[in-house]
């Protein structure tokens, strides 16, 4: 993880855990100029616009003191929703069982993509089920995953 993307969570975690709610994590991207600044956020009930609200008030007040972005940047907040993105491996243990897309850094076995079954997590790797294999993905070289939502018929 980057030295800013650090930084960031380092804010942003104590504003949206004294709120009584739970830090999933962050996007930053630099985009020249301007930059995004996305916070996700969950709760034991969800997520309303109010708590989305109430984080970005917040948050924003810390980063106009802090000035931990130099540029101009968007600040975002919100739920994770159903196709949720991934960022600990206590996040991909707790998805145990849940079909996951991810996307590395670096290609593994000529891949650079992945749809498969979460199935645990040892050490700092996470263990992935495509078919009738297994593959041990290191969580460092995991640049994005997400939930892939399924729906009973």
């Amino acid at each position: 993880m980057a030295k800013k993307e650090t930084l960031l969570i380092d804010l942003a975690r104590p504003v949206v855990e004294a709120l009584g709610l739970e830090f999933w994590g962050l996007e930053y991207k630099p985009q020249g100029n301007h930059s995004l600044l996305r916070i996700y956020i969950d709760g034991p009930d969800g997520i309303t616009v109010e708590h989305c609200g109430e984080v970005s008030r917040q948050l924003g007040n810390v980063m106009d003191v802090e000035d931990p972005i130099s540029s101009e940047y968007t600040l975002e907040v919100s739920s994770p929703g159903m196709d949720r993105p991934l960022f600990t491996i206590e996040q991909y243990a707790r998805y145990r069982g849940h079909k996951v897309s991810l996307r590395l850094n670096v290609a593994f076995e000529g891949r650079r993509k992945f749809i498969g079954i979460i199935n645990g997590t040892e050490n700092d790797e996470v263990l992935l089920v495509i078919g009738q294999d297994e593959y041990c993905l290191p969580i460092e070289n995991i640049d994005q995953a997400r939930i892939v939502p399924q729906f009973d018929d």
